[in-house]
């Protein structure tokens, strides 16, 4: 009988941690302050420490976090923001709901990240943000990207919810943009208890107008300035970071070395395209590229073991997207193919050579047969 294969694991996690945890989380329970407070505040400078930025601010989740960077941006109607069609939809619609509109590029075929030259084909004058994707944990081609935002003068608002612990240039990301957004949805590499996210930024009035528009767009309370939003992280998801951060290196290096080890596992295979390092890579995911994807899922599935297509549809196809001015798009070549091809391996710190051999075996199987 095999041990279980899971695609995150969450409850190995906690056991690893566990002691850690459950002191932190009675810490606040005896305080009982769950809204914001000292544990958000200790994480924020944490994080200003770990990430070597100016300012974090913790809010609920990563989608709002892009949502409020394009508020504190002033993006709104009229407005046109780039973004990856190949990620998760949140880039996207956080833009749509300032009411701007999303606009398309294509992919590097390789690292799965922005392409700069489909960016600058895109541009306009109603261009107010570029945002690049640190899609699956490696960095994007931020020098040409960060380039193109000076030459055009437009803000690169760094979608980092994938990517924390990974680096560029020596700097984390996450801090190398106008505006950094996380995620600490639970599988992150440094994942909350339920949801949270948080902004990240150099800028001491972008700060500013960020934690406004976070705690309904005023300073203190009952005295609002702006139209705002209530987005907040409690003090136990703080409490649950603050201890995994401590661990989050050693998590990330975890994570490298079960890549390595799929690397060596799936070296002869000439049928699968495994994940290309141009950058700093975290591993949140490991992702294979295979034409005959259906059949290696059939076969994982038939062996009991996890995957997942992140993402099986280019987000300007989706039908939220397809409404006359709901969204524009250029050419799309490699997000298409992606999006046929890719598939996610179980991915943790937790994963044992062991298991690793099992789901390469299922994949050789399936590519054999």
């Amino acid at each position: 009988m095999h041990e279980p294969i899971h695609m995150v694991d969450l409850a190995g996690q906690y056991q690893r941690l566990r002691t850690e945890i459950d002191a932190a989380l009675a810490d606040v329970l005896s305080s009982a302050h769950f809204i914001r407070g000292p544990e958000v505040d200790d994480l924020q400078q944490e994080l200003q420490a770990y990430l070597g930025a100016r300012h974090v601010h913790g809010v609920a989740n990563g989608t709002d976090a892009l949502q409020i960077a394009y508020m504190a941006l002033r993006i709104g109607p009229g407005d046109e923001v780039i973004t990856p069609a190949f990620t998760f939809i949140a880039t996207a619609e956080a833009a749509s709901i300032t009411g701007a509109t999303p606009v398309f590029a294509d992919i590097d075929p390789e690292t799965f990240n922005l392409d700069p030259n489909s960016v600058e084909n895109l541009i306009t004058p109603r261009t107010k943000a570029i945002v690049p994707v640190h899609l699956f944990g490696q960095a994007a081609a931020m020098d040409e990207i960060l380039a193109i935002g000076r030459r055009h003068i437009i803000p690169v608002v760094e979608d980092a919810a994938q990517a924390i612990g990974s680096r560029y240039n020596r700097k984390m990301l996450g801090s190398l943009g106008t505006i950094g957004t996380l995620s600490f949805f639970p599988s992150k590499n440094l994942g909350a208890y339920g949801d949270g996210g948080a902004l990240i930024t150099n800028d001491d009035e972008l700060y500013e107008r960020m934690a406004m528009i976070a705690n309904h767009g005023g300073r203190h309370k009952y005295y609002n300035e702006v139209v705002g939003m209530n987005s907040r992280l409690d003090a136990m998801q703080a409490a649950v970071l603050r201890v995994k951060l401590r661990h989050l290196d050693a998590d990330v290096a975890a994570r490298k070395a079960a890549a390595a080890r799929y690397d060596a596992l799936l070296a002869s295979c000439t049928d699968v395209v495994t994940p290309a390092c141009r950058y700093d890579h975290g591993f949140h995911q490991y992702t294979i590229r295979v034409p005959e994807r259906d059949a290696v899922a059939g076969s994982l599935r038939e062996w009991g073991i996890p995957f997942g297509i992140y993402y099986p549809v280019p987000l300007p196809h989706l039908p939220v997207f397809s409404a006359p001015g709901a969204a524009r798009s250029g050419p799309i070549p490699h997000t298409e193919q992606a999006c046929r091809e890719v598939l996610s391996l179980p991915m943790h710190p937790e994963l044992t050579g062991g298991q690793q051999k099992r789901v390469v075996e299922a994949i050789l199987q399936s590519i054999t047969r």
